[in-house]
Parts: C-alpha cells; structure tokens; sequence
C-alpha cells in the first residue's frame, strides 16, 4: 500500500530578500566611493582639470540618474520578492493541506481494506456453512427423491397389474358384445329382409294405387271442364286445374263472391261423384293450393300479414266452400304458397293476373 508523506521545509525566503536588500545597498555605497576618489584625482590634475571638472558634473549627472534607476529596480525587486514571498508562503499553507487531506485519503484507504477483507473473511465463512448445509439438504433429499421414486415404481406396478386385469375384464365383455352383436346382426338381417319384402309390396301398391289414381284424373278434369263449360277463367295444366282468383275472390280479399260460389257448387258435385265412382280401397284426395301476385301487402292495412296468408285463407275458403256443398272434409287438403311459385315472371297487369290462382290436383295421400 503507498502512502503519502510531506517533509516539512524551513522557510528562508523572507532572510534571502534582506540579504539582497543589503548587497544592493552596499554596491550603491562602493560605486559611489569610487566616483567619489575619481573626481577628486582628476580635479586636482593641474593639465585637465577644468575639463575634468565639467566631466564630472556630466558623469555626476548620469550617476545620478543611473542611482535613481537602481532605486526604482531595486523598489520593483522588492515589490516581486515580497509577492512572490506570499505566493510561496500560499502554496506552502496549500502543500501543507494537501498533505494533510492525502494522510487522511490513506486512512481512510486503511480502514476501507480493513473491512473489505473483514468482509471477505465474513462471506468465506457464511459460503462454507451453505455448502456444508446444502451437502446436507442434498443429501436429505436423495433419499427423499429415491423413496418417493420407489413408492412410485410400486403403485405402478399395481396399475399396471389392475390395467392388466381391467383390460382382461373389458376384452370378455367385448367379446360377449360381439357376440351378441353378431346375433342382433343376423336378426336385424332377417329383420331388414322382411322390412325390405313389406316396403317393395307397400311400394307396389303406392304405385298400384297412384296408377289407379291418374287412371280416374283424365275422368276427373273431363268431368269438371263438362260441369263448368267453356269459360276462360278455368284451364288445365298438366295434372291440375288452374282457377282464376279474380273469379272466386274481390281483389285483395279472401271472401267468396257469388260467382265464386256458383262455380265452386259445380266442382262440388263433380268431386261428389267421384266419390261414388272411386273405390273405397283407393286413399285419394283433392289438393287445393293458392298463389297469389307479387304485389307487397301493406302493414295495418289488411286482416292478414303477407301473400302467404292471403294464399292460405283463400284455399281454407274454397275447401270451406267445397265442404258446405257436400264434399268430405277428408278428402280436401287446402295449402298456400303466396308469390312463391308464379307461372308469369313478367310485372305487367295480365302477368299479375295469371299468377293470382286456384290450382285444383286430385291425387293420392
């Protein structure tokens, strides 16, 4: 470790500016002494003595000034000596302080490797009591971790051996399953054959029936276009008879005109017959389907919400009409389909026209 020491020094500066005070002094003195015997033999030299004399005064003149310029350098020497005495003595009280604050800065470096190595001796000795204690903690728990291991492998084992006997359980309840499976299977088969035989002979007779069916449809459409004649507000359209709602209903309503009405009462009659003329084996009916024109109903203007109900209620009112005149209930099934399916997609007046409609089907449930 350094360490920082000052000598202490004997200030002479204050004895060396007298001594040179002094030496000025008694130089001026000698220099003046020896002008002083000069000027005494040169006047009293007979051949040069009135020049000598007038040299003199000039040379007395000049030593003058040279004197009074020695004067002042010898003043500004004093002046710098004593400065630069204070300077010295400043930067000697500033040595002395500096000294003073390194003598401290190395104490207090000594006390700071003091505790430094206090401290290290500290922590080497805390270190050894964690290792001694974590050798202990370590130890403590591999046994701990080998006894948990071995616990472990046990109840391992004894899942397996349970796994083992459930699996054995499962694979005989399997195969009992498979076997009743495989039974119900060929039931099921046997089942399915007979089902198959049931639904081809329900088929045959559906279609049997349906034949039966199309063979009175000619009849029926034949027997309806006599009843009502050559009016323009009834046509056929494949297997259907078309009826214009404009006939049966005012516009925007689902109450029956007289017209209606009347026309309806000759439908009645020839369905009527039908009844009579189809066997009692055959289970016919008369689908009655309405359709109306595109055209939005207004909220809170009518008693129905849109054309669909419109459709509906003048299909439940032609199958009413149909009843009351005689017709079974059980052979009218009325339904409506509002602007869903028109047979016109154009908007003008004659399109609108064709799209509002009965349509009349007899065929078999």
């Amino acid at each position: 470790m350094l360490k920082f020491r000052l000598r202490n020094k004997t200030n002479v500066w204050p004895s060396f500016v007298d001594l040179f005070s002094n030496l000025v002094i008694i130089l001026i003195f000698l220099l003046i002494l020896f002008v002083f015997l000069w000027t005494t033999t040169s006047v009293f030299n007979k051949s040069t003595g009135a020049k000598t004399v007038a040299e003199l005064k000039d040379i007395n003149a000049q030593q003058a000034e040279t004197i009074l310029q020695m004067q002042a350098y010898k003043d500004e020497a004093d002046k710098l000596l004593l400065m630069a005495r204070d300077e010295l003595l400043s930067l000697e009280q500033d040595n002395t302080e500096l000294a003073n604050e390194l003598n401290d800065i190395d104490l207090s470096i000594e006390d700071l490797i003091n505790a430094y190595e206090n401290k290290i001796g500290q922590l080497q000795d805390e270190i050894e009591n964690v290792n001694a204690q974590s050798a202990n903690e370590l130890a403590a728990q591999q046994a701990k971790m080998q006894e948990l291991v071995d616990q472990q492998v046990a109840q391992y084992e004894l899942q397996q051996a349970q796994l083992q006997q459930q699996l054995q359980q499962e694979l005989e309840r399997l195969n009992a399953a498979l076997d009743a499976a495989e039974e119900k299977s060929r039931n099921q088969e046997a089942q399915y054959v007979e089902m198959s035989n049931r639904l081809n002979k329900a088929l045959a007779d559906k279609v049997a029936e349906l034949q039966d069916v199309q063979q009175y449809q000619s009849y029926f459409y034949k027997s309806i276009k006599n009843a009502l004649g050559n009016r323009t507000s009834l046509q056929q359209s494949g297997d259907r008879f078309i009826v214009n709602s404009d006939i049966l209903f005012p516009s925007g309503s689902y109450k029956l005109s007289d017209a209606g009405k009347k026309q309806l009462g000759l439908i009645a009659n020839v369905i009527k017959d039908m009844e009579n003329k189809i066997p009692t084996d055959i289970d016919w009916i008369i689908r009655i389907d309405g359709h109306t024109d595109n055209k939005r109903v207004i909220p809170g203007t009518c008693d129905y919400k849109d054309n669909t109900e419109l459709s509906l209620l003048r299909a439940t009112a032609v199958a009413n009409e149909l009843a009351r005149a005689g017709v079974s209930k059980r052979r009218l099934i009325p339904s409506g389909f509002g602007e869903m399916h028109p047979v016109s997609l154009g908007n003008d007046s004659a399109s609108l026209q064709k799209n509002r409609r009965i349509e009349l089907q007899l065929t078999n449930q």
